[in-house]
């Protein structure tokens, strides 16, 4: 299977779910102009894809996108450090949601499935102290509302409600069970 994306950590979720990967990023620019954060995040996943599962007509094309959504705003990556803090310093204490959508074609079989997965995740208060430290570490400059919940930034959280993989960068389970849907086997994701 082509996955679409370079996230490692999408990478890894999915290759210890089973699956044998390639990655082939696409050069499309990551933008729709949908107004409901929903549609526009299955926009961009699915243009990640299209481009290459086009070249690639009889391979199994997968892409992502998450964001981090707090007071129907979206929080992406940070561009900084100070980006970061400030981002960090607006999730402080408060509740968030995070998005994933997905996308995946096949084109000579006809195959296009598209969803998303959203789960609620609760910050704890983190002071300035903390914040700096963690920001320190590298950690949050790759990842949308910078923080990782499987790293260092574990400690940030307080609890979630939804699925734990979702937050990391991939619904695996939610993925596993469209492609029953459309009649792939779990035996099978190997073979895709």
């Amino acid at each position: 299977m082509i996955l679409a994306s370079k996230s490692p950590r999408r990478k890894e979720i999915l290759e210890n779910a089973g699956f044998k990967l390639e990655i082939i990023v696409s050069d499309d620019d990551e933008k729709s102009d949908k107004i409901d954060i929903r549609s526009k995040i299955l926009e961009i996943a699915k243009n990640k894809v299209q481009s290459i599962a086009l070249k690639y007509p009889n391979r199994y094309v997968l892409g992502a996108d998450t964001v981090v959504i707090l007071d129907e705003m979206i929080i992406g990556k940070p561009y900084d450090e100070p980006d970061a803090i400030k981002t960090l310093e607006k999730l402080s204490g408060r509740k968030h949601t995070v998005l994933t959508g997905f996308s995946f074609i096949n084109v000579s079989k006809n195959i296009d499935v598209s969803d998303y997965e959203m789960t609620q995740v609760f910050f704890r208060y983190i002071d300035d102290r903390i914040i700096k430290w963690y920001v320190s570490t590298g950690e949050p400059m790759d990842k949308a509302g910078s923080y990782g919940i499987q790293g260092k930034g574990s400690i940030l959280i307080d609890r979630i409600d939804g699925d734990f993989f979702n937050v990391m960068g991939f619904p695996i389970a939610k993925f596993i069970k469209k492609l029953e849907k459309i009649g792939i086997k779990i035996d099978d994701i190997d073979k895709l």
